[in-house]
Order: C-alpha cells, then sequence, then structure tokens
C-alpha cells in the first residue's frame, strides 16, 4: 500500500494505492469492503487490472442505474451476513486469476479530532493497515481474498508492505509531529515552518493502530484559514469559490464541582426507562432509582424539566424552571408511576414540543433522550435533532440493540455522548458519568462577525454553534462570495464573541485571503458533507424539490454522496478481447457492477473469539445462490393468500440514511455483570441516604437519617458538637463522612452529590468542620481525611 495523507489543521485528505495479489492456484473472488468512520467520506474509487478498469460514478439514484447491474445480491448477502456493524463502502470485483494483481486506489477526506493538548489527531483506516491483533479479512480466510476490516480475536502474520508519507500545513505553524511507530525527522518545506513533511521510517509495527498526532504553533484555540476554489469550478459554486476552515475551541476553565453552575437540562423519559432506573423492590422507597441520583445530582442555579413522552409530550413545567427544593419536589410528585410501555410513538412530537420553548438566556441546553425500543419514525427524530443540532446537546441512552443506531446518531450529530444498557443492570453509573460530561462549563451566546473588503461577503455553511462546552472542538465552513473591489486589502478579520461564567469574551482572528492548499480541496469537500447533512432534513420533510435538487448538484460535483445520489461502478474494458477471467465476474458486454454505501447489520453484541473456517473457491457465489433461493421461498410462501402480503424481510435493504448509522457496541458505556452487582448493592445502600439530601446538598437532622446512618437519634443530637449552631450541618458533615467510612465505595454514584454537600458546608461553617468531622469518624467508627472537606 501507498498512502499520501494532507493534513491542515483538523482537515485530512487521503489517497491511497492497493495493490492485491493472487499468489494461490485457483481463481479468488475479490470483495473491496471499506469501513467509513465518524466525519470521514469518500470522493473517489477506482480499481484496475489487466483486462479493465473500475471507476466508482455518483449517480442521481432517481436514475436508478445501480438497479441496472444486476448484482445488488452480492452486497445484500454481505450486508445481511456480516458479522461487522457499521456503514461501508462496497464494490463487488468479482474473479481474479492466480497470478494477477488489481489495483485500487481510494481518496477521501476525514475531520480529526483535537486532541486536549491541542493536536490533530490521524489514525490510519485497518483496510490500509492491516495488522493481525484484532484483525480480520472479511469471512477469513484460506483460498479466498476479501478486503474488509472486522472485528476478531484471530492473529495471524499478514504479508503486506506500507508506504506512509504525510504532508502538514498550517498557518500557525507546524512544532512537531509524534507517532506510535517510526517516523523519519520532520522536513519541512517553508521558512516559516507552516508546511512540513515526515514519512513512515522502515516497516509499520503488526500490532497496534498506527496514529499520527501534529502539533501546531500558538496556543490559541480559534483559527481561520483559507483554502483556494477548484479553478476549473464557476465562480459562486461550493468548489468554485474560496473556503475558510475555523477552529473554535476557546479556552475554557474548569468549573469547581459542587458550585453554583448555569445550564438547562432536559430529560425525556419512558415508562420503560422508570422501570429499569429501579434498584430491587425490597430495598427500595418511592424516590429509590436512576432517576432520583441524577436529578439530586444537578447543580443550583441551573434549570431542569422533564417529559414522560408516552404519556404526553407536555412537560411537567410549562417550560424549564430553576433548580430549587420546592421545584425539584414537586418534580418527583408529578412523575408517573411505573406501568407497561406504550412505545416511544410520541419521541418526534416531545422533541419538536421542546425546541418551540424557550431557553433561559446564557443557559446552554441539554437533553437527555431514554429509549426502549425503536421509534417508528427514526428517519423523522433524526432530522429533526440534526436541523436544531447548533441549538443544544444530546445524551441519549437506549435499553435495546434496536435503538443503538439511532441513539448514536443523536448523540454525535450533538456533540453528546450515547450508551447502551444491557438488560437487568443498573444504569445510574452510566447516566451519571454522562451527567458530569454534561456539566463541564460552556461558552454561551456565540456568535462570529467579519471583517473583508468591500465586495466580499462569508457564508457559514450549517450556522455557528449557540454554544461551546470545554473541551468541545468545533470545525466550521465559511465560503467567501464575491469579487473584492480593493485588492490592496491582503487580510480578513475574523471575531468571536461569547459569554463565559457571565462575563464577554473575544477573540479577532486575523486571516490571509490569498487562497492557500494543495488543489486537493479536502475542506470544500467536507463542507460539502456538512451542507448536505443541514438540507438533509429539509429535503425529507416534503417542503418541495428544491432542497432535494441542490442536495443532488452538490453531491455530483464535489464526489460526496448524500441520501439522493448512489454510487455506480462503471467498468471499462482495457483491451476488446475476449478472456476466460473478467474482473468483476461480468459479461464482457456488461459496464456495470455492484458498488455502493450500505449498512452492515452485524451484531451489535457479540463475543470476540477466535474462528477458523475454510473457505473453497467461489463459496460467495455458492452461498449467495442459496441464500437468495432461500429468500425466494420465504418470499413465495408469504406470499401465499393464508399468509398475507410478503414480509418486510423480503424487501430489498432501505435506501442509504446519512444520519443513521450501525454501530459497535464498543462504542458504548458497557460494564460486566460484576460491576453492575456491585453497582447494584451500592444504590441499594445509599439511595435511601441520597433520597434525605435537599436541593442545595445539605441534610437535615432527622430520624430518617438516624436510621440510614444505623445510629440513635438520641445518640447523634447528643454527640453533636456545642460549636454547632445550626443542626443541619452535623447531620451533613456525618452523611458525607458515612459515604466515606467503606473506602470511597461510593465515589463514583455520590461524587455530584458529595461536592454539592461540600460545598453548603464551606459556605456554612468553615471553623466548625474539623471538630464535626472529629466527632463524626468516632461515632461512626470511620477515619475520614480532612482533605475531603477541603481543610
Amino acid at each position: 500500500a501507498v498512502v499520501d495523507v494532507a493534513i491542515q489543521d483538523y482537515v485530512a485528505d487521503v489517497a491511497a494505492e492497493l495493490i492485491y495479489q493472487n499468489k494461490s492456484q485457483t481463481s479468488t473472488e475479490v470483495l473491496f469492503v471499506f469501513p467509513l468512520g465518524h466525519h470521514m467520506a469518500i470522493y473517489s474509487f477506482q480499481a484496475r487490472s489487466e483486462d479493465a478498469t473500475v471507476q466508482a460514478v455518483l449517480q442521481d439514484e432517481v436514475q436508478q442505474l445501480h438497479e441496472a447491474t444486476g448484482g445488488w445480491e452480492n452486497l445484500e448477502y454481505l450486508q445481511n451476513q456480516s458479522e461487522y456493524p457499521g456503514e461501508v463502502f462496497a464494490c463487488f470485483l468479482g474473479a481474479l486469476s492466480p497470478g494477477r494483481e488489481v489495483v485500487v486506489t481510494l481518496r477521501y477526506v476525514q475531520e480529526l479530532p483535537r486532541e486536549p493538548d491541542g493536536a490533530a489527531r490521524f489514525v490510519l483506516p485497518r483496510t490500509l493497515h492491516p495488522y493481525t491483533t484484532l484483525y480480520r479479512r472479511a469471512f477469513a480466510l484460506p483460498r479466498a481474498m476479501f478486503l474488509l476490516a472486522v472485528w476478531n480475536c484471530r492473529t495471524s502474520k499478514l504479508h503486506y508492505s506500507l508506504l506512509l508519507t504525510a504532508s502538514l500545513q498550517s498557518s500557525r505553524g507546524v512544532v512537531n509531529v509524534q507517532a506510535n511507530f517510526a517516523l523519519t525527522p520532520l522536513i519541512y518545506t517553508a521558512q516559516d515552518h507552516s508546511t512540513a513533511q515526515v514519512s513512515l521510517a522502515g516497516s509499520p509495527p503488526h500490532h497496534h493502530d498506527l496514529e499520527l498526532l501534529v502539533y501546531y504553533g500558538d496556543p490559541t484555540t480559534v483559527s481561520a484559514v483559507v483554502e483556494k476554489g477548484d479553478p476549473g469550478a464557476p465562480p459562486g459554486s461550493l468548489l468554485g469559490d474560496p473556503m475558510v476552515l475555523v477552529t473554535l475551541a476557546p479556552s475554557i476553565p474548569e468549573a469547581v464541582p459542587g458550585q453554583r453552575q448555569s445550564g438547562e437540562f432536559i430529560f425525556l423519559l419512558n415508562t420503560t426507562f422508570l422501570e429499569h432506573a429501579q434498584v430491587p423492590p425490597h430495598s427500595r422507597d418511592q424516590d429509590g432509582d436512576s432517576l432520583l441520583f441524577l436529578l439530586k445530582s444537578l447543580p443550583l442555579g441551573c434549570y431542569f424539566n422533564i417529559y414522560c413522552y408516552e404519556e404526553t409530550s407536555v412537560g411537567i413545567y410549562p417550560q424549564s424552571v430553576e433548580y430549587t427544593q420546592d421545584n425539584l419536589t414537586e418534580a418527583m410528585r408529578r412523575i408517573p408511576s411505573t406501568g407497561s410501555s406504550l412505545g416511544d410513538s410520541n419521541l418526534l412530537e416531545t422533541l419538536r414540543s421542546v425546541y418551540n420553548t424557550p431557553r433561559p438566556r446564557r443557559h446552554p441546553r441539554q437533553l437527555f433522550i431514554f429509549m426502549a425500543g425503536l421509534p417508528p419514525d427514526e428517519e423523522a427524530i433524526a432530522a429533526e435533532v440534526c436541523r436544531h443540532r447548533n441549538s443544544h446537546r444530546c445524551f441519549s441512552f437506549c435499553f435495546s440493540e434496536d435503538s443503538a443506531a439511532l441513539a448514536m446518531a443523536l448523540a454525535k450529530e450533538t456533540g453528546g455522548e450515547a450508551a447502551y444498557v444491557s438488560s437487568g443492570g443498573s444504569m445510574s453509573l452510566v447516566v451519571l458519568k454522562c451527567l458530569k460530561q454534561a456539566l463541564k462549563p460552556a461558552a454561551e451566546g456565540v456568535s462570529l462577525s467579519w471583517t473583508l473588503p468591500r465586495g466580499l461577503e462569508v457564508e457559514v455553511l450549517g450556522g455557528t454553534p449557540q454554544s461551546i462546552f470545554q473541551g468541545q472542538h468545533n470545525l466550521l465552513y465559511a465560503q467567501i462570495h464575491g469579487q473584492a473591489q480593493d485588492t490592496t486589502v491582503a487580510k480578513g478579520v475574523m471575531t468571536l464573541q461569547y459569554s463565559l461564567d457571565g462575563q464577554d469574551v473575544t477573540y479577532t482572528i486575523e486571516f490571509p485571503l490569498c487562497p492557500q492548499g494543495d488543489g486537493r480541496l479536502a475542506g470544500h469537500r467536507l463542507a460539502a458533507r456538512c451542507l448536505l447533512k443541514r438540507l438533509l432534513p429539509e429535503a425529507l420533510s416534503g417542503s418541495g424539490e428544491e432542497p432535494r435538487h441542490r442536495a443532488v448538484e452538490i453531491s455530483l460535483t464535489s464526489g460526496i454522496i448524500c441520501p439522493f445520489t448512489s454510487y455506480v461502478g462503471v467498468r471499462t474494458p482495457q483491451r476488446v478481447t475476449w478472456y476466460q477471467r473478467p474482473l468483476a465476474l461480468l459479461p464482457p458486454h456488461q459496464s456495470l457492477i455492484p458498488c455502493q454505501i450500505i449498512e452492515l447489520r452485524g451484531s451489535r453484541i457479540s463475543s470476540c473469539l477466535p474462528k477458523s473456517i475454510w473457505v473453497p473457491p467461489g463459496w460467495l457465489t455458492a452461498a449467495r445462490a442459496s441464500w437468495l433461493a432461500l429468500r425466494q421461498l420465504t418470499h413465495d410462501i408469504a406470499a401465499l393468500p393464508q399468509r398475507g402480503a410478503c414480509s418486510k424481510a423480503c424487501k430489498p435493504p432501505p435506501p442509504f440514511f446519512s444520519s443513521l448509522k450501525y454501530v459497535d457496541c464498543m462504542e458504548f458505556g458497557l460494564y460486566s455483570s460484576i460491576l453492575w452487582r456491585w453497582c447494584t448493592e451500592a444504590v441499594a445502600k445509599c439511595q435511601d441516604l441520597v433520597a434525605l439530601q435537599n436541593a442545595d446538598g445539605s441534610w437535615a437532622l432527622s430520624s430518617g437519617l438516624a436510621s440510614v446512618l444505623e445510629v440513635n437519634e438520641d445518640e447523634i443530637k447528643g454527640k453533636m458538637p456545642d460549636a454547632v449552631i445550626e443542626p443541619s450541618i452535623w447531620a451533613t458533615v456525618l452523611a458525607v463522612t458515612w459515604l466515606h467510612r467503606h473506602d470511597e465505595c461510593y465515589q463514583d454514584l455520590c461524587e455530584l452529590l458529595e461536592a454539592k454537600a461540600v460545598t453548603w458546608l464551606c459556605s456554612q461553617a468553615v471553623s466548625q468542620l474539623d471538630k464535626c468531622l472529629e466527632t463524626a469518624n468516632t461515632l461512626l467508627g470511620s477515619s475520614v481525611k480532612p482533605s475531603v472537606f477541603r481543610l
């Protein structure tokens, strides 16, 4: 493999040439499959042999040329039989004779994640670096050649070589490059260090992913760089005009746990969540569930609301209310009791109701969505969330594999997180982990303004996010339209404004108007991908043909697929002769072959076990033929009058939908049965204590608290230090001490609750805490250190 990577700030363009040789004594069927990661898009694919060339071409799906290939069954078989779940680019190339080779050329673009230290992180896909650990060639195996990276625990040496070169560019200067493999010395190709090159040194390691970290100069995390357009594209078009690549990751300090904090937290619940949230009935009271931990852990100063969307699409409150003790008590009272699930049919209506309610000023909106099964209107739900992606963040939780794809799509689209909760497992740890992420501070009221020479204007494709959370990296695409009237002005100015903890912050960034870039148009293509996603909700809403026509035009000109276009593999013979083994197993006169982006429906919850299967030559053709015959038989049986209409299983796969991905369970927060068991027991032991805590973090001195602490109430009152004026101070110290008496076994569950309690204590009686802690340790037989109370 020869791989050329061009990285500009946080955008990568990858060109790869892969040469596959059939060294066996028999013909081998070739199926090229390339898994597509998040923020990745293929824009060019070609396969060449001595006999023919196959080029992937985008076509308007209205033309339905992909149906003329007559070979979709190969990809449909792969879609249903693969163990790998996820979106892949697939092309069935057919038979490769002994001693022959096929050369695959692949080009794709990708947004790169930003590490906490500011580095751009690039990982070479498994197909381009097929090492053996956790890798297997699809459908494994000897005598069959299939080019698909999937997960397995099979290990065997793969014979391949790799040449990797990375070209690096940034207006801030390339400072350093780090990798988990041997690199050649960094070579600068510009005096200002704005461009550089580095390559793989020697043979690649065969036991892990190849990762590259690129560090840039200028510690600012807000930048803008202009990429030149395509000279061959008409001015005013997406590819023709210059594109500004904007990086937004402003410096946001850590929040002090337990202090007042802004934010609007909206919880969308169904009855199944309420059932899953319960701990064992013998040890719970009316508030003893995960919802209790979730609501009690919210900080003072925020706003909240709850929607039980199987009952109604209206919230418990008409709009979000301030987090106070009275509002919290009333909300818990209004939550309906658990019962039989009615299904998720009202989720879409509820989301629309939420989006139509006003958001408290300077309070970033975050949704916690709980789903039992897959809603029937999943595409409309994804489109609705996508339409409002700039105004909020989603944390989604699912209890079944069916809804996993939607849960992940909603989270990724809005910059949130998703979690899968296995049956019978406590979800408190999962929910609280996401809440800790949601409580990170944010820059609110984000706005961008531009100063450019007269005649030029800027359009931010997809809009600007209203909030930027700590650790979040936003890559925006802004296109420059028009012709400058004053050509002597060589720079533009971008101004970023936002509010942080009530203070207004302004960043001013200058950028050269002279377009840069190597002509590969990585930023333009990713901008096309971004714009296509924004057009999708409008195009699917049935509001006219214009959004669809616009999406098709952008897709065809940029090479980035959308739901309204489809790949077609066009074969061009290189010599007009009859030969025995043509590429793509097609008659010489047939020029179209199956080539498409598809969603594999592999098991998302499966064990990783070694497998060794011998597959004879031609196995895919035979297996597919048997599968098609069985499917046809099923279709015929289903069509019998006594059985009714054909089942859904007989229908062809649904059209490509860019917002819904089949995802792997490894991307979710999963916990072992031992950890679930521990968590359930921990919840059962401390839920009564949590139920007694007030919204401000304090506890009242009561018989209920004495019962939880397993100490006589009179003894608790008698041991209260004389210096303590307020009994709730003594009660709160006892509660926090009790949480720590078992070597912090409740830390993950009660970290937020405890932080709120300690903050309240420090604001009330710092001088009394030493004596209170000493007495509490004696009473409870513990040895909690003063550092727990920030002493």
